[in-house]
Formats: C-alpha cells, sequence, structure tokens
C-alpha cells in the first residue's frame, strides 16, 4: 500500500481579511510506500489539529523535466565544474546559504530509518514513488481523517467527479505547473469545464500561472473559488523573507481590487465570464452524488 513522501511542516498562514485572506492549518504529501507510516502520519495531524489535508495525486511518477536534466538537477547534487564556476562568481549568495538554517522534512526526519539527513532522505525519496495511487486509496485515506480533504491534480472532469463522489472537499485544477506531462491540457483551460461539472458540490481551487491581480481574476471569472501561488511567494522569500512574501500578497491584492474596479465589480461574489471578453455570466453548476464514506476504523491497519 501506500504512505507519506513529502509532508510540509504544519502551517498557520495568516493572511488579511477581505479578498481570499484567511487563516488555516494544513498537511499537505505526496506518496511512497509504508501504509503503516502514513497512518501514523495522519495520527500526529490530527494530533497537531490540522484542519485539512491536502493529497497531491498528480505525481506518482517524476515527469521528464528538461530543464532539471539540462541543469543537472539532482538530489543530492552532482557537483561539476560548471557548478563550481557558479557558485564562484556569487560569493554573497554562497556565504548566506552556508550561515542559514539547515533545511530539511522535519515531519520525517527521525521518523524513518536511514533519513537523518537532507541527502540521505532526498536519495530515499527519489526510490519510493508509487504508480499505484488510485481511488480506493483516496477513499480509505478518506474514512481515516476526520478534517477537510483536498485533491490537487485534477485536471478532467470524469476525475473531478469521481473526488467530490468519494468526499473530497475541495479540489485544486493544477497541471503540476506543465512539468509532469508534457503537451497536457493547461490549468485554465480546464478550469471552467471542472467547475461546471462539480462547482456546486465542491470547493474548486486554481493552481497555475497566477502571477498578478489579474489573473487570479481571471480565474475566478471562470469558476475557480480560490487561487493558489508558487512562484509569486517564492520570489518574495527569496527577495526579503517573511517582509518579501508579506510585500508579494500586498501586490498581488492591490492588483485584484484596481482590476475588480475597473471591470466594474465590487465584491468576489459579483466576478464572473462578463469581466472577460467574449464571456458570459456562470453557469450553474451540476450536482453529483456523494458517495456514503464508512466511519473511521477502531483499530490500526
Amino acid at each position: 500500500m501506500l504512505g507519506p513522501i513529502f509532508v510540509r511542516e504544519w502551517l498557520t498562514i495568516p493572511r488579511r481579511t477581505g479578498h481570499y485572506v484567511v487563516r488555516t492549518a494544513y498537511l499537505g504529501f505526496l506518496w511512497v510506500l509504508g501504509l503503516t507510516a502514513w497512518q501514523a502520519l495522519i495520527e500526529r495531524a490530527i494530533a497537531a489539529k490540522c484542519s485539512a489535508l491536502v493529497l497531491t495525486v498528480d505525481l506518482q511518477v517524476i515527469g521528464q523535466r528538461h530543464q532539471d536534466i539540462k541543469n543537472g538537477m539532482t538530489v543530492p547534487p552532482e557537483w561539476t565544474l560548471s557548478k563550481f564556476v557558479d557558485f564562484a562568481t556569487k560569493p554573497a549568495w554562497v556565504a548566506g546559504v552556508l550561515r542559514g538554517k539547515r533545511r530539511t522534512f522535519g515531519n520525517l526526519v527521525g521518523h524513518l530509518k536511514g533519513t537523518d539527513d537532507i541527502t540521505a532522505l532526498g536519495t530515499w525519496i527519489s526510490t519510493q514513488f508509487d504508480t499505484t495511487l488510485n481511488w480506493k486509496d483516496v477513499e480509505w485515506i478518506r474514512s481515516i481523517w476526520p478534517g477537510k480533504l483536498i485533491l490537487k491534480g485534477i485536471l478532467d472532469v470524469e476525475d473531478a467527479r469521481t473526488a467530490v463522489s468519494l468526499g473530497a472537499d475541495a479540489i485544486v485544477v493544477s497541471n503540476h505547473g506543465g512539468r509532469q506531462l508534457d503537451g497536457t491540457s493547461s490549468s485554465i483551460a480546464m478550469l471552467p469545464r471542472v467547475a461546471e461539472a462539480v462547482g456546486a458540490d465542491t470547493e474548486v481551487l486554481f493552481d497555475g500561472g497566477i502571477r498578478s491581480g489579474a489573473d487570479i481574476v481571471r480565474a475566478i471569472a471562470l469558476g475557480a473559488r480560490a487561487c493558489m501561488i508558487g512562484r509569486s511567494y517564492i520570489y518574495g522569500l527569496g527577495a526579503g523573507g517573511q517582509a518579501g512574501v508579506a510585500k508579494a500578497i500586498d501586490i498581488l491584492e492591490k492588483e485584484l481590487s484596481v482590476t475588480m474596479a475597473l471591470t466594474g465589480v465590487s465584491k468576489i461574489a459579483e466576478i464572473d465570464g462578463r469581466v472577460l471578453e467574449g464571456g458570459a455570466a456562470k453557469k450553474k453548476a451540476a450536482k453529483v452524488t456523494r458517495a456514503k464514506i464508512p466511519a473511521r476504523p477502531k483499530q490500526s491497519i
């Protein structure tokens, strides 16, 4: 069976009230072998009072990422002459990294044998991807997880319907940044189809290409209830730490407000297809029949 491969730390994300600014604690994970370890991790998440669990369902195998191959990106890293030269030309950055806190997967190190440092853990992770992840596993997770369940990586209408029928409280329309299956549909192209199919029964979130407040408006107009950001906050974090992240969110919030004003809406709920060229009002989403989820088992597996 399956278990956790990657776990974000328990996160409390403070965000201002107004637009999509909320506070939540969640556990996010991918998949590796080891059902016992996975169940133990869920128990820890429950004890830590995490309110939501995010399961990434589109990373059973690593995609053919050509830029990573070209740049020689590996875990652990392989040192080459070009990399040494690259480091030598950035002494301030190297000094900052050497003085910085060591980073690791705190929820796994110490809980799995042979993963006491980031290099060993990285090597272990690269051998643990499991291609057998299926809807039965999602059903099992739903049966033992009492909080909100979010499935990230949905890019198909039928998959969205299945996710909802198994009890997903939210789904994230995402193609993993286009890094998994080369040539697949874009997230934004599939968003309106998925939102129309299941938006009445679950929260439809959007992930992919959000670089500005105007992008947020576009996603909401096409059916998203909220958007996820990746590069925006990482750029802010890299440039200015926590203050940089706050600045990045400020920029997105201002752009969102300005875009709303210039498209003639004053509330998030008013954003629909009419703000897009050639668009129309949102269609009423269809209803999906949910399966009856069995009670959480009392005994360990």
